[in-house]
């Protein structure tokens, strides 16, 4: 579960349309499956700006994006990918975790605070953001 940061407040998260519509049809199948992370999904897609793909900002989180973070006073990078895509031991995590639905729509020098999966709350701060067209271009 996203919680508000020191501010306070949720950060701003942005998506573009096609991530908005693949994640939320994605989510809602996963209802039955994975409840808590499915409905926390959700509401971060709700919750989202939702922009054209040419409108969003190059250092936010998409899918498909090689995210590098800050959590527990470790630096972390891994490439936030669809369920069937995941491995973790290859640092591919899946949407469908609280750390990929955490993730989706920040942006760089962000942070939030996130619940994982026993429970206990984690912080972390976005250090960098490579896209494919970036990593392509």
């Amino acid at each position: 579960m996203r919680k508000a940061t020191k501010t306070g407040r949720l950060p701003t998260i942005v998506l573009n349309e096609e991530d908005h519509e693949r994640l939320t049809g994605l989510a809602t199948a996963f209802l039955s499956r994975n409840p808590d992370v499915a409905e926390e999904l959700l509401t971060e897609l709700e919750r989202a700006k939702v922009v054209p793909a040419k409108r969003l900002p190059a250092t936010a989180v998409r899918m498909g994006s090689t995210i590098t973070y800050k959590a527990n006073g470790a630096e972390r990078t891994v490439s936030l990918v669809y369920p069937g895509d995941a491995d973790i031991a290859a640092g591919r995590i899946s949407i469908m975790t609280p750390i990929g639905a955490a993730l989706i729509g920040l942006s760089e020098g962000q942070s939030i605070t996130w619940t994982a999966r026993d429970g206990r709350p984690n912080e972390l701060e976005v250090l960098s953001v490579k896209n494919v067209e970036e990593a392509e271009g």
